[in-house]
């Protein structure tokens, strides 16, 4: 029996450790994003705590050699986890308010910080593998056999610890909430071990049994929402990004993911309100570079980051029922559009799925294809590549046009040059609108080659009153045809689109 609990205890202890890592990802990921910088710095990390967890637990093993004590190290490290959902949002509240000032040297101390959150348990786990093979080995014969079995049953607890919590636990009770089941099971498992110690003393075992009762009972705790940002009405961690809409005093609500740097949706009380001064408002002039576009030649439409359904509904407004593909790999983001933004057109043919296998599966064909995902600040790298504007101009139609978002400072356009870059060795006419007062470059790149003076000429005849001239009269003034200078071409084997980005917000900082 005891060494069918001391095989569960090594089991939990491998399994909570992956478990810490891929729950301190979607706690950083709700601020900070999740590029590979913040991933490298999350590993590496990591890797630094159960390293000094290894050197310490095998010096203090041959110190030690207790089942007792390696139930209080597994013990401690179940206490320090359960902390951490009633400690990290002050810590991560001090994050936006470190971001919000500009302050490198904050921003930095606040990331390591977080991750610093993770610091004592991840190391106190770590000591327990060499304790665990101390423990079992008595016959120097039979060390690389016990050792062996010992760091398979604690992989296999590690495997179970990294799918855990992306496919069940956190979509379904929260990532705070699923710290907290860890850290219970982990106590639950050290149990055995913490109930041989003193055993004269009658309080110690209701005193640890007290302890697990509390940690049990936090897991029906009320934690509300794991950011406090004004007037929201409606959170929830889904499998890929922490959703946040908040509602402001005159009914308009908005989409915000993650750290909160950007909305990615929004919606008016006035239904009948189509443009929103961003450049969600660009997409739609983009069919007007074709030389005797009507409006009633827009046959299909795809959004390949469809979010709340900001586009689709303008895109109706103006153009009518014309079919809309929205494409949106986050199904949680879907049941909040059609809930919160009104996303209910029954021309709007929803797809819950990537945006590259989907372009490159379907077999629709559309006169725009507009690119707005977004994993804040960053575009995803398989949207912005050679081989990815081959697939969508395979799918295009002979008048087809493709529109992307990107972003700049005021003095860095790297990144604009590269997506011109990579859409001209596509496209043969490659355009770049900047919009006023904002980081936002919008790219825009035609089947056919065309001009600027048809683009201008054929909005300057809309009547300026209706929304299209409206629109006209934002983009005509801001239209430029795309030099790709020194740009990169992103290819699927090169897209170094986070450094770029990463390069440009520091740019912006340091200025």
């Amino acid at each position: 029996m005891k060494k069918l609990l001391f095989i569960i205890l090594v089991f939990i202890s491998g399994m909570t450790s992956l478990g810490l890592e891929m729950c301190a990802s979607r706690l950083l990921g709700a601020y900070f994003g999740s590029s590979l910088y913040i991933w490298a710095v999350l590993i590496g990390l990591v890797l630094i705590y159960l390293t000094v967890g290894y050197f310490i637990g095998g010096r203090l093993a041959d110190r030690y050699p207790s089942a007792q004590v390696l139930c209080v190290i597994t013990a401690a490290a179940a206490l320090t986890t359960a902390m951490i959902p009633f400690i990290s949002q002050s810590v991560l509240s001090w994050s936006v308010s470190a971001i919000a000032q500009i302050s490198v040297s904050a921003f930095l101390a606040s990331l390591l910080g977080t991750v610093l959150l993770f610091a004592v348990p991840v190391t106190l786990l770590g000591l327990v593998s060499p304790f665990a093979i101390r423990l079992v080995t008595s016959d120097v014969k039979q060390s690389g056999r016990i050792s062996g079995s010992l760091y398979a049953i604690s992989t296999c607890g590690s495997i179970l610890g990294s799918f855990l919590p992306v496919l069940w636990l956190i979509p379904t009770f929260g990532v705070r909430r699923s710290l907290l089941i860890f850290a219970t099971l982990l106590f639950a498992a050290s149990l055995w071990g913490l109930w041989q110690i003193q055993k004269s003393r009658l309080l110690w075992r209701p005193l640890t049994a007290i302890v697990q009762i509390a940690l049990i009972a936090t897991l029906f705790m009320e934690l509300g929402p794991l950011k406090q940002i004004p007037d929201l009405i409606y959170h929830q961690e889904s499998l890929y990004n922490y959703i946040q809409v908040t509602q402001q005093a005159d009914g308009t609500r908005s989409l915000i993911l993650n750290e909160g740097q950007a909305i990615h949706s929004i919606a008016y009380a006035d239904k009948n309100r189509v443009l929103t001064g961003w450049y969600w408002d660009y997409f739609l002039a983009a069919p007007y570079f074709n030389k005797g576009f009507t409006p009633d030649k827009l046959h299909r439409v795809a959004i390949v980051g469809l979010a709340g359904g900001t586009i689709a509904h303008q895109f109706t407004q103006v153009y009518g029922p014309v079919p809309i593909d929205g494409v949106e790999i986050d199904p949680a983001i879907v049941d909040v559009g059609r809930k919160y933004f009104g996303m209910t057109e029954p021309n709007l043919n929803v797809h819950v799925q990537d945006g590259r296998p989907y372009i490159a599966t379907t077999q629709e064909q559309f006169d725009e294809v507009v690119i707005d995902a977004f994993q804040q600040p960053y575009i995803p790298f398989q949207l912005t590549t050679k081989e990815f504007f081959n697939q969508v101009r395979a799918r295009l139609s002979p008048q087809g046009v493709v529109a992307l978002n990107t972003g700049h400072t005021s003095t860095d356009y790297r990144l604009v040059q590269s997506m011109v870059a990579t859409m001209s060795k596509v496209f043969p006419s490659v355009y770049v609108l900047n919009v006023p007062n904002t980081f936002n470059t919008v790219v825009m790149a035609t089947m056919q080659p065309t001009t600027i003076e048809t683009f201008r000429s054929q909005l300057s005849q809309l009547d300026p009153t209706t929304t299209m001239g409206q629109v006209a009269n934002e983009v005509v003034p801001v239209v430029e045809i795309g030099r790709p200078k020194d740009g990169i071409v992103f290819t699927d084997d090169r897209a170094p689109i986070e450094q770029i980005t990463d390069q440009l917000l520091l740019s912006y900082i340091y200025g």
